[in-house]
């Protein structure tokens, strides 16, 4: 839940449709306020206690937006700020009204003259919020054609918010997504020819292959001329045509010229009146060029995992060959365990191999491990190795030592727990808790010898599960005895941050 919706929880009666409308509305607002060169406060009423009896109608300041194309009207944060008395008589009827209200004169706050502007944010039947439209007047000047284009547009979307048509229901909340105002704006007709095009759209045209005047072309006749897909210019003509028509914004890419630009369409559409469509544009050329190779890279890092698990799976192969040729039963038991080792570090680059993110899914890794383990040690008829509880996903960098420390411990659970072809069960417990993992094997086995130590022990496998837990996972390793009759319990805690995390 955002910071918005908490204080529109917390401070209104607003239902949860109204709460969304509301939160859709400032995800798409800069583009408004950018037009408008003005900030855009948002105010909801609420009450505050009168110093008698009753109550005084009151408005807060819920969210802002500073516009990028002109002066900011506040210099300090106004979020939070509540408005009473006289200075919330224009909120009031904006708000009682479901009117758009304009100040005939500025209201100077101090050696600043700022126009004041309300604005009602209807939703369905029922107005529940006001925008209050602020601008600095201080460096006012006649205004060219590019303001003046940018003025009526703005106007027109306020008109849209009076009615509840902007935003649509289902754009997107996310802030500041998208184009902007100032990246390229074209203002079309309702038959779809252009009546303006700023600066910067007549260069992101022209970067697509477009030259010459594109005042009073068609837009779908321009594009479809230069685009490397035809079928996209059509996805465009058919968005221009749908926000003409009051449709939702919809937002198309086209690739022309050796340049990639982003198309958004927004119907102008205030008390209903068909004025056409906005029509925003953004160059990405650079923004994709760095997409795809990102996913060059991410399908080169993939291939490599790939080529390290075939790797690995040879070298696990050729130590089983050389073990069954070994007539030692030392030596063969080495080239065993040494073995499993790498098949199971395989299984972790086996897993990074099919995965776009730099962690692993590791109750998969676990699952199959356990089920590796029983195999090849002849054990998996008469002890059961289970998992229970989950892993989850595990950072790539330590997946390595605690797979490997996985596959000791649960090894030397099955190899010398249940001796005499005795039957049991080995169970791996995991717990997730606030960014540590637990992880526990035991086993109903014969038990810790007398004298065992875990830190101090000569064993092979034991001083890698020591060495892995403390230099690699920053972690602790605890063996103990479960009772008299038996049973070993390992339990391992560590971090589930990356090791560089840790260390700074």
């Amino acid at each position: 839940m955002s910071a918005l919706t908490e204080t529109l929880a917390a401070r209104t009666a607003l239902d949860e449709g109204q709460v969304d409308h509301i939160a859709r509305l400032v995800g798409e607002w800069q583009l408004l306020s950018d037009l408008a060169f003005a900030d855009l406060l948002l105010w909801v009423p609420v009450a505050v206690p009168a110093a008698e009896a009753g109550s005084v109608p009151a408005f807060l300041c819920v969210a802002q937006c500073r516009p990028t194309t002109g002066p900011t009207a506040y210099q300090h944060d106004q979020v939070g700020v509540l408005q009473v008395g006289s200075r919330v008589a224009p909120l009031r009827v904006a708000y009682n009204e479901a009117r758009i209200f304009r100040e005939v004169d500025p209201d100077w706050d101090g050696d600043l003259p700022i126009r004041r502007e309300a604005v009602p944010v209807r939703y369905g039947d029922d107005v529940v919020a006001v925008i209050g439209r602020d601008a600095n007047l201080a460096s006012v000047r006649t205004p060219s054609q590019l303001e003046l284009v940018y003025l009526q547009s703005a106007a027109d979307l306020a008109g849209m918010v009076a009615d509840g048509t902007f935003p649509a229901a289902d754009s997107p909340m996310e802030e500041g997504a998208g184009p902007r105002a100032g990246d390229g704006l074209v203002r079309l007709e309702p038959d779809g020819t252009i009546i303006y095009a700023s600066p910067n759209a007549l260069s992101a045209f022209n970067r697509l292959g477009v030259t010459g005047n594109v005042l009073s072309e068609p837009i779908n006749a321009l594009t479809s001329t230069v685009a490397d897909d035809p079928f996209h210019a059509g996805d465009l003509a058919a968005a221009v045509s749908a926000a003409i028509d009051g449709g939702h914004p919809a937002s198309i890419e086209i690739d022309g010229g050796g340049a990639t630009i982003l198309f958004r369409a927004l119907p102008l559409r205030p008390r209903g009146e068909t004025l056409g469509a906005l029509l925003l544009m953004q160059d990405v050329t650079e923004l994709r060029r760095r997409d795809r190779q990102i996913l060059s890279k991410d399908a080169t890092i993939r291939e490599i995992h790939h080529r390290v698990k075939n790797n690995l799976q040879t070298v696990a192969a050729l130590l089983r060959l050389q073990a069954r040729r070994v007539a030692v039963p030392a030596a063969r038991t080495a080239l065993e365990e040494s073995m499993r080792r790498v098949q199971s570090i395989a299984l972790v680059h086996e897993t990074l191999s099919v995965s776009i993110d730099e962690a692993v899914d590791f109750d998969e890794i676990v699952d199959r491990l356990l089920g590796m383990l029983s195999d090849v040690m002849g054990s998996a008829e008469r002890v059961e190795a289970t998992r229970d509880g989950t892993f989850g996903e595990v950072p790539a960098e330590i997946a390595t030592a605690l797979v490997l420390v996985m596959t000791e411990i649960v090894q030397n659970a099955i190899e010398h727990a249940f001796p005499d072809e005795r039957r049991g069960t080995v169970t791996v417990r995991a717990v997730r808790e606030r960014g540590q993992l637990t992880v526990v094997v035991s086993d109903d086995g014969v038990g810790l010898p007398d004298g065992f130590s875990g830190v101090k022990s000569d064993r092979l496998g034991l001083q890698i599960v020591n060495t892995l837990v403390s230099a690699e996972l920053s972690g602790t390793v605890e063996f103990r005895r479960l009772g008299a009759d038996g049973g070993t319990e390992a339990e391992l805690r560590l971090p589930l941050s990356p090791r560089k995390s840790r260390q700074s």
